[in-house]
């Protein structure tokens, strides 16, 4: 739900005014031509005029339609661009998924967190539905060459590694995509969409069963992400016109999955696949294309050259959003398993949560390259728990727990009013999240100063509300970004870290045995006077009574929680029991 703050803050940037899609007309394409005003293009794209703007050459065409009040990096242009929707409150994303051979390392989940976020950023904070297609990439030549090696179906592995992806997915908090979509599922699809780029004039079969890009044909707009392009060396037997050609569809190997095509047996080349998958879902015309910076060149740039020739449009994707690489520190090589550098998610999972790697790729800019280590993790663990503590002393003070000396209440409104400003014109900048990380923890820093703890505060002014203020605005940017800070302090608590909540338990139980030795010591009364007195017989010391009362409670207490204590003499044993569930009528 929009958060109020969040909405009226938004709304007071939002002073452009916003052209409706409705007000343009509609071009819808009708077997190889266009209806509506939009006239048909040349093969090599020249100069169109179109509602939104000029289009000269290659250059980059600004979209009419939603301003966000974003400005973001946009690849096509190397610059900062103002993110301008196609529909009003609407953004078409489409990411490039996995190919689902091996299991998901940290590499993927950095770049898949960091998208993530912006996409929570774009929708609870600047008010915009994300409608996000994500593609599963289950053919492929590394499928084929893992499934020969484990003497299993191509089919079965990439299902296998298609489940394990996704429940990694939700075990790092990454909101699912509106739609997944596997290539095997697309395959008429593909071939159709090859089979328009053919009679566009844009590509070729060969004689081998292949078909090819033809890249030369149109001239110059090839190089959008890397310019000026090398000729790739070309093997004697090749039969590609231009060593740049890529291929659209490959003809069948012996051993190897195929599917029919006008072509003869084979199966899609790898960049199709997205082209036709991105194209069926939001046609002729994309908002978002996100990936990893590596995937910018070839395949985006190839990407792009056959939606545009599919389509014959000047400009299919807006904004091109690539993340940095993940390394390993002291490596200038990024994180992958064909290096085999890689840690995989659940290694990572296993001593380090989720919330505190999201708060590790929100301490970077998502454009940057990141340095993965002990150092930065803990560093990352650290801020959260500066959050944490200052979420339970405020949690403290709000229940009259902490005595404090009077407060600063007009300086904390303002300082509050001051970073809520800040983080709006951070994240409006290309999402930069390390500089809303940093002014909260400003913020929260300024609460912490503020709530120093006296011995005594009898009568002290207090000022909960500007508290509970800062907490609920803290609490309330960290779960836009995807990190509960209540989750967090009952993580310690869950089954997801038994070795903590043995450690807890463990010193709790030391302590009240501890207790209950002193409360049990046996005490020999003075011996009573007289002849024929009968001796004392030791006994509990009555002033230690009520500490044997209060372990007898602590015993009774952990037992619903699921700590089942046993006391056998003056020693005491414990275990961890299921947690019985409430009495449901």
């Amino acid at each position: 739900m929009q958060t109020t703050w969040f909405k009226q803050a938004v709304d007071r940037r939002l002073w452009v005014t916003c052209l409706s899609i409705s007000s343009r007309p509609a071009f819808t394409p009708v077997g190889g031509s266009w209806t509506g005003s939009r006239p048909p293009c040349t093969p090599t794209w020249g100069t169109w005029t179109r509602s939104t703007c000029t289009h000269a050459g290659g250059s980059w065409i600004r979209p009419v339609g939603f301003d966000t009040g974003v400005k973001t990096y946009n690849s096509l242009t190397r610059r900062k661009d103002p993110l301008i929707l196609t529909r009003d409150r609407v953004a078409t994303w489409y990411s490039c998924g996995p190919t689902v051979y091996d299991h998901a390392h940290l590499g993927h989940a950095c770049s898949y967190v960091r998208f993530d976020v912006l996409q929570r950023i774009l929708s609870r904070v600047f008010g915009v539905s994300v409608v996000h297609a994500l593609v599963i990439t289950d053919i492929d030549d590394k499928i084929i060459k893992r499934s020969q090696e484990e003497n299993m179906s191509p089919t079965i592995l990439a299902r296998i590694y298609e489940e394990e992806f996704k429940k990694d997915m939700l075990s790092l908090k990454v909101l699912p995509p509106t739609v997944y979509l596997r290539v095997t599922e697309n395959v008429p699809q593909i071939v159709a969409f090859i089979e328009r780029i053919v009679a566009n004039g844009h590509a070729y079969p060969t004689q081998k069963g292949d078909v090819y890009f033809d890249i030369p044909s149109i001239g110059q707009r090839y190089g959008k992400f890397s310019g000026s392009v090398e000729l790739p060396s070309q093997s004697a037997d090749s039969d590609k016109r231009d060593a740049r050609d890529f291929a659209l569809w490959k003809a069948a190997k012996p051993g190897e999955p195929s599917w029919d095509s006008p072509w003869g047996g084979g199966r899609p080349g790898w960049h199709i696949e997205c082209s036709t998958i991105a194209s069926s879902v939001f046609g002729s015309q994309l908002d978002i294309h996100s990936g990893g910076v590596d995937l910018a060149f070839p395949h985006h740039e190839n990407e792009v050259a056959q939606s545009e020739a599919y389509h014959r449009c000047p400009q299919w994707g807006n904004y091109f959003l690539h993340s940095g690489h993940l390394h390993l520190k002291g490596s200038a090589e990024k994180m992958s398993k064909s290096l085999k550098n890689f840690i995989t998610i659940k290694e990572f999972l296993r001593s380090y949560s989720a919330d505190e790697f999201r708060m590790f790729c929100l301490l970077t800019k998502y454009r940057s390259a990141i340095d993965f280590s002990e150092g930065s993790m803990l560093a990352a663990r650290s801020q959260l728990g500066a959050l944490v503590t200052f979420d339970l002393g405020a949690q403290a003070y709000l229940r009259g727990q902490l005595p404090c000396a009077p407060l600063d209440p007009d300086r904390l409104w303002d300082k509050l009013a001051e970073v809520k400003g800040q983080v709006l014109d951070a994240l409006a900048d290309d999402f930069d999240t390390p500089r809303a990380v940093h002014a909260v923890m400003d913020l929260v820093s300024h609460g912490n100063r503020q709530l120093q703890p006296v011995a005594e505060a009898d009568g002290a002014a207090r000022s909960p509300a500007v508290v509970g203020a800062v907490l609920a605005y803290v609490r309330e940017l960290f779960g836009v970004l995807g990190v509960d800070l209540l989750d967090r302090q009952e993580e310690g608590l869950s089954g997801s870290s038994p070795i903590a909540v043995d450690t807890v338990v463990e010193q709790l139980c030391q302590f009240r045995s501890r207790v209950r030795s002193f409360a049990l010591a046996p005490w020999e009364a003075p011996p009573p006077q007289g002849p024929g007195s009968a001796s004392a017989r030791p006994r509990t010391r009555p002033d230690r009574l009520p500490l044997l009362e209060a372990c007898d409670a602590l015993r009774k207490d952990l037992a619903p929680a699921g700590v089942l204590i046993k006391d056998r003499g003056a020693t005491s044993t414990w275990e961890l029991t299921r947690r019985a569930a409430p009495d449901q009528d």
